[in-house]
């Protein structure tokens, strides 16, 4: 009997010793990368960053969050580059506290992301409304950490008719849209699917559905305050001031922003150029992904 509680004691000994010595001699797996970035007291965002060398940094569009890049995280990350996905606050895991959700404070947060993480010469990338909220980035900041600038399917330079420009969304039909963000929320989200895919085609199912799950985690206080900010705001006043490069991914069966808007940026950003995606609508990054990944990467690497 004590031969037998020697050994046990002696084998409990050595795995525990054993473990010890893999703890100590383990080299750890988490590479540093906080998944939070505090932008302004008691606000934190969700940051994906993956990846090393060039940085692409990616905004998403509304009532997406940085979740819409999953494909792009994956190319790219393969690809050589260092890419950073931000969900806007309101968005997605962010935080979504009450208070402004203008294009200031999207400016201002997506500063304060790139200068905590210390990125320079990064290209950022804006989807719709993020398109939006880059290009206003770009001109409050003086591009400020990035170098290039790239724009899918951009609620720009104006998401509403105005006098003038006559492209976008009429003031009723933005107005019916701003109501129902307040009165259906769950039937405009799960309509989305629809809307994003090329005309005459749809999303796969279970495209929409991951989609629609990424909508509904929004703030339905943000995404109404945020969509009533878009129609607010007019940018082509400053698009001249934009000197750096630009591509503008647009699809030519966009339903939602329709491809003249692609043009007016174009004619308004002196340093640009337009890649048609010939068989999407507004979901271009998942519709014709391969060519999205391709041409962005290639855009990063001019």
């Amino acid at each position: 009997m004590k031969t037998l509680i020697l050994i046990t004691s002696l084998i409990m000994t050595l795995i525990t010793s054993q473990s010890v010595f893999s703890q100590t001699k383990r080299v750890p797996a988490f590479a540093g990368r906080a998944e939070y970035v505090e932008v302004e007291p008691g606000v934190k965002l969700h940051v994906t960053d993956l990846g090393d060398g060039q940085p692409i940094v990616l905004i998403h569009g509304w009532p997406l969050s940085d979740e819409m890049y999953q494909y792009q995280y994956q190319y790219l990350v393969r690809k050589g580059f260092r890419v950073i996905g931000i969900s806007l606050r309101g968005f997605g895991k962010s935080d979504k506290p009450y208070g402004k959700y203008n294009f200031d404070v999207f400016s201002d947060d997506i500063y304060a992301v790139l200068h905590t993480l210390k990125i320079e010469n990064a290209v950022l990338g804006g989807f719709s409304m993020g398109g939006a909220a880059s290009i206003h980035y770009v001109n409050k900041y003086k591009s400020a950490h990035i170098s290039k600038l790239a724009l899918f399917g951009a609620a720009a330079p104006s998401w509403k008719q105005r006098p003038g420009y006559s492209y976008g969304i009429s003031e009723e039909n933005a107005a019916g849209l701003i109501k129902q963000t307040m009165t259906s929320r769950e039937d405009l989200i799960a309509g989305l699917g629809a809307a994003f895919a090329a005309e005459g085609t749809t999303l796969p199912p279970n495209t929409e559905k991951w989609l629609e799950n990424i909508n509904l985690s929004a703030s339905p206080y943000a995404v109404t305050e945020s969509i009533a900010s878009l129609g607010e705001l007019d940018l082509r006043p400053v698009l001249k001031d934009i000197t750096i490069p630009v591509a503008i991914f647009q699809g030519v069966k966009d339903k939602l922003i329709e491809y003249a808007q692609a043009e007016q940026l174009h004619k308004g950003l002196k340093n640009s150029y337009i890649v048609r995606f010939e068989k999407s609508g507004h979901a271009l990054f998942v519709e014709e992904m391969d060519k999205f990944n391709s041409e962005l990467e290639k855009f990063a690497r001019k």
